[in-house]
């Protein structure tokens, strides 16, 4: 009897967390639409060109560095007619006609390639994206991998998508058919009762996407670190 008592509570406790995060995602939906209609519409207006995306170094630092800011960079590398040859022409190129060192050629050369839209974050050599996000939650480890790999908890735990597990329920990492991709969790344990839960989503297909996931998982880690009774 008692078994079966504790079993109850389990099972209970269980959905009550499954329904936190449930109500908690259908709750930031109208903070999904608004933050990706931002995401969309950003513009980086103090530069004479549109960037496609910010590089990874500063205007200044990289003025700092060589004399010139992005903008002048970008003039130099279009005006040059081997431009389009690639990132390891580009830093080549750099290297041999602006006297730039290995390390500020590659940079430049990667700048360049945001700025123009060539190569973008998070981009994979295939072409796709791969969106990131980690947090380390208040929750039980066992409880939150269990929901994870049976497919019957995931309408509770990712409202209103489609999904589909990937890997076999013994895998150290949990992949999920979700979107335009697949989601990669990883559990790790930490202490005072809390785990680090690391996703990483690949397969995606345009950088607009990696934002829109970003933000989707952000506010699911949020979601799971809140749903503990």
């Amino acid at each position: 009897m008692r078994q079966g008592h504790g079993k109850a509570i389990e099972m209970t406790r269980q959905k009550s967390f499954k329904l936190r995060i449930r109500e908690r995602m259908k709750k930031t939906d109208e903070r999904y639409s608004v933050a990706r209609a931002a995401l969309l519409a950003r513009a980086n207006r103090s530069h004479r060109r549109a960037w496609a995306s910010d590089p990874e170094t500063s205007d200044g630092a990289v003025r700092r560095a060589t004399g010139r800011a992005w903008d002048d960079w970008c003039d130099l590398i279009d005006a040059w007619p081997g431009h389009d040859r690639g990132h390891t022409a580009i830093a080549a190129h750099l290297r041999a006609e602006h006297g730039l060192s290995g390390w500020w050629s590659q940079t430049v050369a990667g700048g360049y390639e945001r700025i123009t839209g060539r190569r973008l974050p998070y981009e994979r050599p295939d072409g796709t994206f791969t969106a990131g996000k980690s947090r380390t939650v208040a929750v039980d480890e066992d409880e939150l991998r269990r929901l994870l790999v049976d497919e019957a908890h995931h309408a509770d735990l990712f409202p209103g998508h489609t999904t589909t597990r990937a890997s076999r329920p013994g895998s150290r990492a949990i992949r999920i058919r979700i979107g335009p991709g697949t989601a990669v969790i990883s559990l790790t344990t930490k202490s005072a009762g809390r785990v680090k839960v690391a996703i990483e989503h690949t397969g995606l297909p345009t950088f607009a996407a990696v934002e829109e996931w970003r933000f989707y998982w952000s506010e699911w880690l949020e979601a799971v670190d809140n749903s503990r009774v």
